[in-house]
């Protein structure tokens, strides 16, 4: 009986001691201009501008979004980096309008976002993700 009641008093301390896993959102498919690209191709681009292996030495680069936009839909940094997104990964050369832009803390996806359609020459809108 004494056994029964010390289980019963040490259940709600191992509940709460039980570790949460937290589940992060996966990168998105999205639509830049009139370029869709898929969910995979968003996350290789992900990926690529966190290797150390990036075909350019221009990618990745910071981001300081002074378009203003919110990323806080899929991360929390504060400060990002840009890379190109493209079909096939980018692998050098032009890099094209569109970007995947990731958190220099983290290094997961933020946002993706495009120079299509931007009323400036470098200025930035955001895809439709």
């Amino acid at each position: 009986m004494k056994f029964f009641a010390f289980a019963l008093l040490a259940l709600p301390a191992a509940i709460l001691a039980s570790p949460v896993q937290t589940l992060e959102k996966r990168e998105p498919s999205a639509t830049c201009g009139s370029k869709y690209y898929t969910s995979t191709q968003v996350a290789r681009a992900v990926q690529l501008s966190n290797s150390n292996g990036a075909p350019s030495s221009t990618y990745p680069h910071t981001y300081n979004n002074y378009e203003g936009f919110d990323f806080s839909g899929y991360c929390y940094d504060t400060t990002y980096n840009e890379y190109p997104l493209t079909t096939n990964g980018y692998t050098g050369g032009s890099p094209g309008a569109d970007r995947v832009i990731v958190g220099k803390s983290s290094r997961r996806f933020c946002g993706a976002i495009t120079h299509t359609g931007a009323s400036s020459t470098n200025g930035f809108v955001s895809c439709n993700y």
